[in-house]
């Protein structure tokens, strides 16, 4: 039996393991869909997981080409399949997410560690209900957004937010913080002091971690957001970053997350040791 987990996880397994199967047989991805009822360009999402097959006649036909034989290869891919297809609990959010997110929050759901580093805004998981509505109600007129917009957005965050409280559900996260990020006033003083205690609140978790870069120290820094997730099954990491237009882009390559995995270590280096973050929080509450 597959370990049970998220949709999207299970996606990009099944895409991983049709990949592995294409280059073992020694075909292109033109040779592998020669004949079949779809293009290159969908196999080749498949693989990277930005799609799943519709049917198990597309995966049984994927599967005849590449020589699979053995039934209990036939039935750990066809329930890996299945899986995949599933609903999940943030499809209902689906037309108020910019491109990319829908995907990132199925792997978030699905991750057994979370890093992540934010030098702009608080991290995602650590905001308030207040903080979320302040900046999005800052760029309304200009992001043009609708009000429907801004509180779909703020149930989903706040619905993320609730499946890592939630114990025995939720992915250990390490968070580090800029200084710079912190000082940045959303809503003012009042928002603050209570986003400030929030996030002091969640550190008191089992599952979270949180620290502090000073502006102060000299040391290594990453311009841009990222956020780094692992998986214990499928054994995956993968990286999202932010894009300019407010969409998320994911990778799973090996380069990209031996890059970032060192990022984040240098980061996690030179931050404040976590049990410093309350008195620090509390010495910014004063000064605001």
């Amino acid at each position: 039996m597959a370990a049970p987990t998220g949709p999207t996880v299970r996606r990009m397994q099944l895409g991983g393991e049709l990949r592995r199967l294409r280059e073992r047989a020694q075909l292109t991805l033109a040779e592998a869909v020669d004949g079949l009822d779809f293009s290159i360009s969908k196999l080749y999402r498949v693989e990277n997981g930005l799609t799943g097959l519709k049917s198990a006649s597309e995966l049984r036909s994927l599967l005849d080409r590449y020589g699979v034989t053995d039934e209990d290869d036939l039935e750990f891919l066809a329930e890996i399949h299945r899986d995949s297809l599933n609903r999940g609990w943030w499809s209902q959010y689906r037309s108020t997410m910019p491109s990319g997110m829908a995907m990132y929050v199925g792997l978030e759901s699905g991750a057994r560690a979370i890093r992540a580093w934010h030098p702009s805004v608080i991290f995602s998981l650590l905001q308030t209900e207040a903080y979320v509505r302040e900046m999005l109600q800052t760029s309304k007129a200009v992001e043009e957004s609708t009000t429907e917009f801004i509180e779909r957005t703020i149930q989903l965050r706040m619905e993320r937010k609730e499946q890592l409280i939630r114990k025995q559900k939720g992915a250990e996260l390490w968070a580090i913080l800029d200084e710079a990020a912190l000082r940045k006033t959303v809503g003012g003083p009042d928002v603050m002091r209570g986003q400030y205690e929030e996030i002091i609140r969640l550190a008191k978790l089992d599952n979270v971690t949180v620290q502090i870069l000073p502006l102060a120290s000299a040391t290594y820094r990453c311009i841009t957001n990222f956020t780094l997730l692992e998986f214990g099954d499928p054994q995956l990491t993968v990286v999202q970053t932010d894009m300019p237009e407010g969409g998320s882009n994911v990778s799973d390559k090996d380069t990209t997350i031996w890059a970032f995995n060192r990022r984040f270590d240098a980061l996690r280096a030179g931050a404040l040791a976590p049990g410093e973050t309350p008195t620090f929080l509390h010495r910014l509450a004063g000064e605001i």
